[in-house]
């Protein structure tokens, strides 16, 4: 038998905050044994092929066939409840930045339930690697032997336990084997965390719940001389900036954090890098230049997902297909045709994206915050229509004109090669999604984007795009982030968990 930390046997909470407090005990026990045995192998050359294993904490609901129905009603919320009877369960991790998503989730089931929660010690081991802390590399210090000794010794991640076959609608639980409470386990949520540090060159712990995609390098260097402007502003709502290497610049008055100095410069940008402006409550706003291409945005798209942030929108360049649209023109997607293809095992093509009504309203009163046009000039520069993904970036060049006359069956008026990806990602990661366009090029039409003519626009429009990005995440702040999470998002069955 492998040694353990003490065992935590599963005990009833109809209080959200004593149950969160029981996770935190027992995955702060499990992370702590686990850093120290890897520590004592590491240091114990001699070490023998001791197993220890530490697992996840779990919660438990037993539903009966009421399900608060009048209550749910109150609450007005698309999630926080079970769709029928049965014993439902969710394996939890990092208690610590997961803190008030999970009281919320635990505060919805016990108002909607009335019954108790149940907290223990799940079944589900803690991968090794996923205790490592942020600045450790201890497994940097063994030998190609004693590496291969620590598979002997310690858990190593699984995969049959990070697949997305519960957000994906096709998960079939065993016979006896309890229902999901949330879309992903605790080893494909910590797989996630791990990701994400890599791509984006920061911790998950500056993330924010609004989340702005670009494929432009542009959008990043107005995003930090915004960000720039906040931190020097004494009133502003924004706390810090954050940039890869999770170097943080406070606001004028906050005082800096120990964390602070351990942020450092990378030698290289990261593949996708994030910018955090940090705000109390993670209710700022996270940018990830994602680069060009749809197989980028479903990686970061993935990962991002197991934060559960409120929204996430692209705001990046197209190719306007119309002869009316102009150089500088907005297109506010409605609708997409899905030629990325990434997403064809997860999410078949039968499947209609819908456009997401709170979205598309922040974002066309954004347009008009930040242009200073009434409602009724919009139509100037901006237009909703069909916007089509393809992962060909010369598509163009096919023969026959294939493409173009698909894409004139559809009605599409731009093309791009992120946002169909961001927004069906989105809906199948249930969480919400819109997308707001620049027309850069007018292929069809002649118009190229030659360097002179690029260099002019992205002065002109870049800065004024994304202001109207980070005022349309404003905006939806403000209205609060329970509509946002649509029944749209949502399927006959759902899990509990948002």
């Amino acid at each position: 038998m492998p040694e353990s930390p003490p065992y935590i046997a599963p005990a009833f909470f109809s209080d959200a905050a004593a149950a969160l407090a029981q996770v935190q005990q027992i995955y702060r026990l499990g992370v702590a044994f686990l850093q120290r045995s890897l520590r004592e192998f590491v240091d114990d050359a001699q070490q023998g092929r001791r197993r220890v294993r530490a697992c996840y904490p779990c919660v438990r609901l037993h539903a009966g066939s009421q399900t608060g129905h009048g209550a749910r009603a109150l609450q007005g919320l698309s999630y926080g409840f079970v769709a029928g009877p049965g014993r439902f369960e969710a394996t939890l991790t990092r208690p610590d930045l997961f803190a008030d998503y999970y009281l919320e989730q635990f505060e919805l089931l016990l108002a909607n339930h009335g019954g108790p929660l149940e907290v223990g010690t799940s079944t589900q081991p803690i991968p090794v690697h996923f205790v490592f802390s942020e600045h450790e590399h201890l497994q940097g210090q063994l030998s190609a032997e004693r590496r291969l000794q620590m598979r002997e010794c310690f858990d190593y991640p699984d995969l049959a336990a990070m697949d997305d076959g519960i957000a994906n609608g096709t998960h079939q639980p065993r016979a006896g084997q309890p229902q999901p409470l949330a879309l992903f386990t605790a080893p494909r949520v910590d797989y996630s965390l791990q990701r994400l540090r890599h791509y984006c060159g920061s911790s998950a712990d500056w993330f924010q719940n609004f989340v702005l995609f670009t494929n432009y390098q542009f959008y990043i260097d107005e995003f930090i001389l915004l960000g720039q402007q906040e931190m020097a502003n004494p009133h502003s709502p924004y706390q810090a900036l954050v940039e890869p290497g999770n170097r943080v610049t406070r606001r004028v008055g906050c005082a800096a954090q120990a964390a602070d100095a351990l942020g450092q410069e990378p030698s290289r940008l990261p593949q996708m890098p994030a910018y955090h402006l940090w705000r109390e409550g993670r209710s700022g706003i996270t940018l990830v230049n994602i680069g060009v291409g749809p197989a980028n945005a479903k990686t970061i798209t993935d990962h991002i997902a197991v934060l559960r942030p409120h929204a996430w929108l692209m705001i990046g360049h197209c190719a306007g297909l119309r002869s009316t649209q102009q150089l500088g023109d907005y297109v506010l997607a409605h609708a997409y045709v899905r030629e990325d293809h990434v997403l064809d095992e997860d999410l078949p093509l039968w499947v209609p994206i819908p456009a997401l009504a709170e979205i598309q309203v922040a974002l066309e009163a954004a347009v008009a915050d930040v242009t200073g046009l009434a409602p009724h000039e919009l139509k100037r520069i901006m237009r909703t229509g069909t916007v089509a993904s393809t992962d060909n970036r010369n598509w163009e060049l096919l023969p026959d004109q294939q493409p173009q006359r698909r894409f004139s069956q559809s009605r599409a008026v731009a093309l791009d090669m992120e946002s169909a990806t961001i927004a069906a990602n989105g809906f199948r990661l249930r969480v919400p999604y819109g997308t707001l366009l620049c027309v850069s090029d007018k292929p069809l039409h002649g118009e190229l984007k030659l360097p002179g003519m690029a260099n002019q626009f992205y002065r002109e429009r870049v800065d004024q795009h994304l202001r109207i990005g980070v005022r349309a995440l404003e905006r939806l702040r403000q209205d609060g982030v329970g509509p946002l999470h649509s029944r749209k998002l949502r399927s006959f069955a759902e899990v509990a968990f948002r």
